[in-house]
């Protein structure tokens, strides 16, 4: 069989058109079809018909900084072909794009580059919209939304006021994160080893006025919620090991000389009577204020600055050197009254309880080292019941009914466990300490000193202080300005015509916040703004957004577990509370997909030289060939490494297919032709007829399988291929069952390599496979009357024999005794033992 010529730009430039004309992946919404959002939709888009569940299918929106890269088309890839899917199994799907436009990646490519960050944005999103149009991603795009566009913005700021009104949104002064190379404050999940996530700078610290939403409130619910979603195991482990909740007390040490108490939070406050001196992390926002005035001022701050150089890994090693600066200070240990002295040290971190502990460095490791090392009280409180003696060069650690409590006072000889009880009940009635759940979960710090970015709805007057700006003056808009470099400041507050503004309660002159908001606010509702995209009375309506919400599949990278999605499940939760949604969770199921390296197994990048830019491979194989190797390359949640080679197989898989069809059309009676619009699958087959339609089937079920799991599309595209094997296998079988099978692969391929499928589909049916249902396979044709049984002679494959489905272990050992290719092998030889695969294989074992 010749094949013809497959011209991917010429098949995929005409489907493009097609799609385009037609509005094909539109989908109105239903709930207010007279309503803002609403506008007309086209006769020929087929996915608005009566009682069609809806499915809403979401990629995490992309930072629009120069070119796309390959790791959007396959993050696209992956949800498109779900999308493709649901729309056949009866759904309405939702399928939308927008970008994430605002934020240091466009603004740090704008300063790169010497153009305004909206004129470099912008351009960039044209560059992804000529892409994505390019590689078929079928996209709603009368729902595109960009987040630096004042349309969209000024819902982020409505938000941000629905949050300030309801002490969720405060201003405070705060020890903060601060990368010197991008001249603006990070967020404590934006700090990885010490160094800002973005740039790789050391990050320090300092004291400023900033912006924080409430997300401790909600730290309870975002644990126990996890729960109730469909996300992979890791990814939950991931937020339930950032939002960190212990139970235990909350216990107040005085430092007596500044009339100052100081909240630590332990879970072992059965060893309170033990606690010899009290640490405090470098991070700590009163280190510098108790040491100020001491003979160990110096070499506090010193001590400080080097800590945080360090990550919080280095610094909570078990084995690392213990370090720490006397800060010239006493508390008093609240059940013995004594006097304690007060260090910093850096194996203490803010992120957990207060930033504050009291060292029990008779019962915890990294107290026991610290007090060796500075030569500090170790006091036993816990000891084994049985009076055995503890071995005096290591902390004795145990909360086991097999141990009391010793040189404690009157709870001498309880439990661990019962001591814990009672101390804190002490405690409470004292008025000194109470039960406590903690979190190591902190609040979110949105306040960024740079310029690209939604500005704060926030006015502050001499008279008035602060004040929200009125809802029906947003949006605050952002100005242009041509200083937008960091310089420590916002570059916002150079802008003086747009600072000064009135106040919107006494009229008098006032001062606007020149903070911008951190881009993951922006990220953190973008999902239901696409709901209702253009609407201009308000953000969404309440009846469209109990249309579509929840999402039923988001799909993106697990570097965002923890900031991203962590975010948008708090704003859900907080706009829930308000009244303005009815879901409790944004994402019902998440798909995290793998990072594709370069040739050479690493992470792609510039400098290594080795990044895959999609645009010359699309030009060279067509959208589809790319779009198929990347989802065939292996388990799409798991990383994989770029192969030239495996790319020109997947084009040469589509080009054989494009040839069947093609030859196909030309070759069919045109009564088959029509006949086969049916797509009914021949009746009676025989022969190479009822091989080519089993295989039909067994394609089917296969594919389908892998779309309601766990999206093994791999695995699917290779079912795919056999079947085109087949067809290439088996050239004699009926033209009935050909085109049936030719139809049933092109069905399958469609949500892969739709172009090619949509082409293929038509020349085989005269039908559309996007407006076809998903085909079903035909059980009876899944159960075989017989199978080819591989027949083996010391694993080695020496024949092979038709055998009846199901038969018994006797009958297929026997059928392979007597294949003729076993017999030329056994000649001479001792049979050990047969072993019997059912329904596959036979392998005997000479010697």
């Amino acid at each position: 069989m010749s094949e013809r010529r497959y011209q991917a730009r010429e098949i995929e430039a005409k489907w493009q058109a097609v799609w385009a004309q037609e509005r094909t992946w539109e989908v109105p919404n239903r709930a207010v079809p007279d309503s803002a959002s609403a506008r007309p939709h086209p006769p020929a888009a087929r996915h608005d018909g009566p009682r069609r569940d809806k499915s809403y299918v979401v990629e995490m929106l992309p930072y629009p900084s120069g070119e796309p890269h390959i790791g959007h088309l396959k993050n696209y890839a992956i949800g498109d072909a779900i999308a493709h899917f649901r729309r056949r199994t009866g759904h309405r799907v939702l399928h939308p794009m927008g970008y994430d436009s605002f934020g240091l990646p466009a603004e740090n490519n704008a300063i790169k580059t010497g153009v305004h960050p909206r004129v470099a944005t912008e351009q960039s999103i044209a560059a992804f919209q000529r892409a994505f149009r390019s590689w078929g991603i079928s996209i709603d795009w009368s729902r595109e939304i960009a987040s630096h566009e004042p349309e969209y913005y000024r819902w982020t700021q409505w938000i941000f006021l629905q949050l300030y009104r309801r002490g969720l949104a405060y201003r405070k002064e705060s020890a903060v994160n601060w990368c010197p190379n991008d001249q603006t404050v990070l967020a404590n999940e934006q700090v990885v080893d010490g160094r800002c996530e973005r740039c790789g700078h050391v990050v320090e610290l300092r004291q400023l006025e900033q912006w924080f939403f409430r997300i401790t409130d909600y730290a309870d619910r975002l644990l126990d919620d996890l729960d109730t979603i469909d996300w992979p195991e890791h990814v939950k482990t991931m937020q339930r090991n950032w939002i960190g909740r212990s139970v235990g007390a909350e216990v107040n040490f005085r430092c007596q000389e500044l009339g100052i108490d100081y909240p630590v939070f332990t879970t072992r406050p059965d060893t309170l009577f033990g606690a010899t001196f009290f640490v405090m992390a470098p991070e700590h926002p009163d280190v510098l204020r108790l040491a100020a005035g001491t003979e160990n001022e110096r070499a506090v701050r010193d001590y400080v600055n080097h800590a945080l150089t360090e990550s919080a890994e280095e610094r909570g090693d078990l084995d690392k050197t213990k370090t720490g600066v006397f800060l010239g200070r006493t508390v008093t240990n609240p059940v013995t009254g004594e006097e304690i002295p007060m260090w910093v040290a850096d194996y203490v971190l803010m992120e957990y309880g207060t930033g504050a502990i009291m060292a029990v460095p008779a019962h915890d490791e990294r107290d026991f080292a610290f007090a060796r090392a500075y030569d500090l009280p170790i006091r036993q409180v816990v000891a084994p019941r049985d009076g055995s003696p503890v071995p005096s060069d290591e902390a004795y650690v145990t909360k086991a009914d097999d141990a009391i409590l010793v040189n404690s006072g009157d709870f001498n000889g309880l439990t661990p466990k019962a001591g814990f009880e009672r101390i804190v009940h002490w405690l409470d009635m004292e008025g000194i300490g109470h039960p406590s759940v903690n979190f190591r979960l902190r609040d979110w710090l949105v306040s960024r000193q740079r310029y690209w970015g939604c500005p704060i709805p926030i006015v502050y007057c001499p008279a008035c202080g602060m004040v929200p700006v009125p809802e029906e003056q947003l949006p605050v808009v952002l100005p242009d300005i041509q200083e937008y470099q960091p310089k420590g400041r916002s570059p916002l507050a150079a802008a003086e015509e747009w600072v000064n503004t009135a106040c919107p309660e006494c009229g008098g002159a006032a001062r606007r916040e020149t903070d911008t908001m951190d881009t993951f606010v922006d990220s953190s509702w973008y999902f239901l703004r696409y709901c209702d995209a253009r609407n201009d009375a308000a953000a969404w309506d309440p009846a469209v957004l109990r249309e579509w919400m929840s999402v039923d599949q988001y799909i993106g990278g697990v570097e965002h577990a923890i900031l991203h999605l962590l975010y948008a499940r708090f704003f859900v939760k907080a706009l829930a509370d308000m009244g303005l949604l009815d879901v409790q969770e944004p994402f019902n199921a998440l798909f995290t997909q793998g990072m594709i390296l370069g040739p050479d197994g690493q992470k792609m990048s510039k400098s290594r030289g080795n990044v895959i830019p999609p645009t010359p491979l699309i030009e060279r194989f067509g959208a589809d060939a790319v779009r198929t190797y990347i989802l065939n390359m292996g388990p799409p949640d798991q990383d994989a490494a770029w192969n030239d080679n495996a790319l020109t197989g997947a084009h040469r898989l589509l080009s054989r297919l494009y040839t069947l069809g093609a030859e196909l059309a030309a070759d069919s009676d045109p009564s088959l032709a029509a006949a086969a619009e049916t797509l009914a699958q021949p009746v009676e087959p025989t022969g190479d007829g009822l091989t080519l339609v089993r295989k039909a089937n067994w394609a089917i079920d296969r594919v389908t399988s892998e779309f309601v799991g766990r999206f093994g599309f791999h695995n699917a595209i290779a079912a795919v291929t056999e079947l085109v094997n087949d067809l290439y296998r088996l050239p004699r079988a009926d033209a009935e069952a050909r085109r049936f099978a030719i139809a049933t692969a092109a069905s399958l391929i469609f949500p892969f390599a739709p172009h090619l499928g949509a082409e293929v589909f038509e020349l085989a049916t005269g039908r559309r496979a996007w407006e076809e249902p998903w085909p079903a396979a035909d059980p009876a044709m899944l159960v075989a009357e017989s199978f080819e049984l591989v027949c083996q002679v010391n694993g080695r494959v020496r024949d092979r024999v038709q055998a009846p489905s199901g038969a018994p272990r006797e009958e297929l050992e026997r059928l392979a005794l007597a294949a003729p290719g076993v017999i030329a092998h056994l000649d001479g030889q001792e049979v050990v033992k047969v072993v019997v695969v059912p329904d596959k294989l036979v392998n005997v074992v000479v010697r």
